[in-house]
């Protein structure tokens, strides 16, 4: 593979040759800036080699380098090693931006021209680059450009799965109603439209689903809402009748997905909002020049967070059910890995296969990660064919996982004592519980951000130390993209308030490089807890049914206010899946789950 890298990298850069083009700049996102996408668009990946969700690849006629967060650096270091990419690790001292490392790779050349394609990369982040590269001796950017379209010879064709309707028992609101409400919103912003590019927002709109990208009910189209009439931008041979009939009685009609360009071109209206982060950095550029674009954030964000009271029972029904696959699972781990032969991916097709059991089951919500010992160091690792660890009856094992149900999408993590821990494992492991109970346990008021909540699931580990680099908690889909915002519980200054009826997940974590990682993780529905002369208060409730460990807990480390939470948590747990459970595993539930 290797090679084969170095031989598209060889190819890319006689291109750009003839296109006179001294850097080019692959970003991990597609023409709706998702983000999880088709394999048309993983156009990253095949020019690097690496497989992450998140990063860029950029290079130029001598160089190449790559640049991803702290969840990637161990597995982006395996992957592009024997290649020219260097590893970038963003927010990390010393690591240069995009723009910076290229500043210094382009300095001696007069007039150097940079490419992008624009159709992949968002408004915004184009207007960014344009911007700090002009600022670094005056490097021009040039975005109407794919070289892929000729260096990649067997590049997938974008999807052409079939959609279909989500029922409104699941949806909980028409597709009608929710027009309605988006039309509404843009009243207040004084706007007359707006184009909507990305995925999930669109399906959720539409109430409709899809098969389009790996783990994310989505289609790939666009839509867009006029003051008077909405259109669907899609490849036609997706929609099957019945969905044509329904869009049509709900106001909506279809074009082809290659005609948004066109329905841009005659659109009427006296100004459209275009999401910048959304929209890809090409499509303002056909709006006609009698009609202004407005780049501001899409309201669907906010209407979609907020979940209706369908989309919650829904959501307390799929956690359930993915509650016991979960007993199931976790009953049948250990005896089996004390028996021998077992192996990260065999657990992870053991869990999979017992979650497909269960109702209105479509696909896991992203591929598992089962990290063994110094794997579950490595935060977003997927076991491959050749680093496949065996499991022994000792250490831990870290479980990341989730599955997409027609009514809910579940994400969760437990870190399992599969034998006997260390010490330091065990002591670990007791700091990030104390930071996911104490983060699943609080109340605050009505509209703080997220990032007032982070240091609540830190504060444990930060005074001895201990710190973990990915965000504490992001909202989740029903039955749609398992990351979903604009609300997230992190360190980074994110201003996007909570409101009753958001889900999010409580998910601290410690990893120790080359030694083990452990993170626990549940997803949470947001609700009003109390009202006072100070306002409202809201707090979590646990969406999330499954035992958490308590086998590597330091009892000692607990607080009082510690245990009875965790001992809360766990009657619920119990009283929650032991009527669907049969008599064995229940009485193994009611180990897992008694008073510590």
């Amino acid at each position: 593979m290797k090679e084969e890298i170095c031989r598209r990298i060889e190819a890319l850069r006689e291109v750009m040759r003839m296109e006179k083009l001294d850097a080019f700049i692959f970003p991990s996102t597609d023409a709706h800036q998702s983000e999880y996408v088709a394999d048309h668009w993983k156009g990253r990946e095949w020019i690097s080699g690496f497989d992450g969700s998140a990063g860029t690849a950029v290079v130029t006629m001598a160089e190449a380098a790559l640049w991803t967060d702290s969840r990637y650096f161990l597995a982006a270091e395996e992957q592009l090693a024997d290649t020219e990419f260097q590893l970038m690790r963003l927010k990390m001292a010393g690591t240069p931006s995009i723009a910076e490392w290229l500043g210094t790779e382009l300095e001696n050349i007069n007039g150097a021209i940079v490419g992008l394609d624009g159709s992949v990369n968002s408004y915004a982040t184009v207007q960014r680059l344009t911007m700090e590269l002009r600022a670094r001796g005056g490097i021009n950017l040039r975005i109407n450009f794919d070289p892929l379209t000729r260096i990649w010879p067997d590049r997938p064709p974008i999807p052409h799965n079939k959609v279909e309707l989500q029922p409104l028992e699941y949806a909980g609101e028409t597709t009608g109603s929710k027009l309605r409400r988006i039309r509404g919103e843009l009243r207040k912003a004084h706007c007359d439209g707006m184009l909507l590019s990305a995925l999930d927002d669109i399906a959720w709109t539409l109430n409709l689903r899809g098969t389009d990208v790996h783990c994310v009910p989505v289609f790939v189209a666009y839509l867009l809402i006029a003051s008077d009439k909405t259109t669907l931008y899609i490849n036609k041979e997706k929609v099957p009748r019945e969905v044509a009939e329904y869009l049509a009685s709900e106001g909506v009609g279809i074009g082809g997905y290659e005609e948004v360009e066109q329905g841009l071109k005659d659109y009427f209206e006296y100004n459209i909002l275009m999401d910048p982060d959304e929209t890809n950095a090409l499509l303002p550029q056909f709006v006609p020049v009698r009609t202004r674009v407005v780049f501001a954030k899409s309201p669907v964000l906010d209407l979609k967070a907020v979940k209706n009271a369908a989309e919650i029972a829904g959501f307390r029904r799929a956690m359930t059910r993915d509650g016991v696959a979960m007993v199931k699972f976790l009953r049948w781990l250990k005896p089996a890995v004390a028996g021998g032969g077992e192996t990260e991916r065999s657990i992870d097709r053991k869990l999979t296969e017992l979650r497909r059991q269960q109702p209105l089951f479509r696909d896991i919500s992203f591929d598992t990660i089962a990290g063994y010992q110094e794997h579950g160091a490595i935060v977003h690792y997927e076991a491959t064919e050749a680093s496949d660890k065996p499991l022994k009856a000792e250490g831990l094992l870290l479980l990341d996982s989730g599955a997409q149900y027609q009514d809910g999408t579940t994400d969760i993590t437990r870190t399992i004592a599969l034998g006997p821990v260390t010490d330091e494992q065990r002591h670990v492991y007791t700091l990030v519980l104390k930071g996911f109970l104490r983060l699943q346990a609080l109340r605050f008021p009505d509209g703080a951000c997220g990032t007032q909540l982070d240091a609540v699931a830190r504060a444990a580990m930060w005074e001895e130390g201990y710190n973990f680099l990915h965000g504490t908690g992001h909202g989740v889909g029903s039955y749609l993209s398992v990351h979903e915002g604009p609300h997230q519980i992190r360190m980074e200054h994110v201003a996007a308030p909570l409101r009753a009826g958001m889900t999010v997940t409580d998910e601290p974590g410690i990893y120790l490089a080359g030694r083990f990682g452990v993170r626990i993780e549940n997803t949470l529905l947001t609700r009003e807890a109390v009202k006072s002369e100070f306002g409202t208060f809201l707090e979590f409730e646990p969406l999330t049914l499954c035992p958490v460990e308590t086998e590597p807990i330091d009892m000692s480390l607990l607080t009082g206010e510690e245990r009875e939470w965790l001992n809360e948590y766990h009657r619920l747990v119990f009283d929650r899946l032991s009527p669907y459970l049969d008599e064995e595993e229940t009485a193994w539930l009611a180990a897992a789950t008694k008073a510590v």
